[in-house]
């Protein structure tokens, strides 16, 4: 089962594809498309469309998740982020696969634990949990593996947040996090 995540954007957008067999996840790709060198809107959406074909075309999967936008200060930037999204979801429709949205905080949560994790924090975790090295240029890369990881816990119906044991122990940061809890890593 393979699965595309999309943090969409305006000027870079995410994208993370992760493969689930059975309960192994293995991140298959993720990168950034960056749309801050086209000028026009026109051209970054269908840009969105190419790329957004392309993944799905390449990776032919069973469902691309995408973060929900959320409301920010200038309705301009909403407006525009809305398009990107829509032209993703329907690059991905087009090809046949399923789109679904998550919130942020939904994403962060089925993630990290803490709907409220930084960007930072959501990278260290994926980093752990899928075995990768690379530091990502930009963390819009990380954030859309997560969307992925997000979809493939909400799917299963087995959201990691149900399973979590509250926990007074005090860590210095996330290595310690993890090593002093192990039963919360998949």
């Amino acid at each position: 089962m393979v699965i595309v995540g999309i943090d969409p954007g305006t000027l870079v957008m995410g994208y993370g594809v992760i493969s689930v067999d059975k309960n192994t996840i293995s991140l298959l790709e993720m990168g950034v498309l960056h749309l801050a060198k086209h000028k026009d809107h026109g051209e970054r959406l269908n840009y969105i469309f190419e790329r957004v074909s392309a993944l799905v075309q390449r990776h032919q999967p069973v469902a691309v998740a995408l973060e929900a936008p959320f409301y920010g200060k200038n309705v301009q930037s909403m407006l525009k982020l809305g398009r990107a999204q829509g032209v993703a979801i329907a690059a991905a429709m087009a090809h046949g696969s399923r789109t679904v949205e998550y919130a942020p905080k939904k994403i962060k949560q089925s993630v990290t634990g803490n709907g409220n994790a930084s960007k930072e924090q959501v990278w260290k975790m994926l980093q752990y949990t899928l075995k990768f090295e690379d530091n990502p240029d930009y963390l819009d890369a990380t954030d859309a593996v997560a969307v992925a990881m997000c979809h493939y816990y909400t799917s299963k119906g087995d959201i990691t947040l149900a399973k979590i044991k509250t926990t007074k122990k005090v860590t210095k940061g996330w290595s310690d996090f993890i090593t002093q809890n192990p039963d919360r890593i998949k």
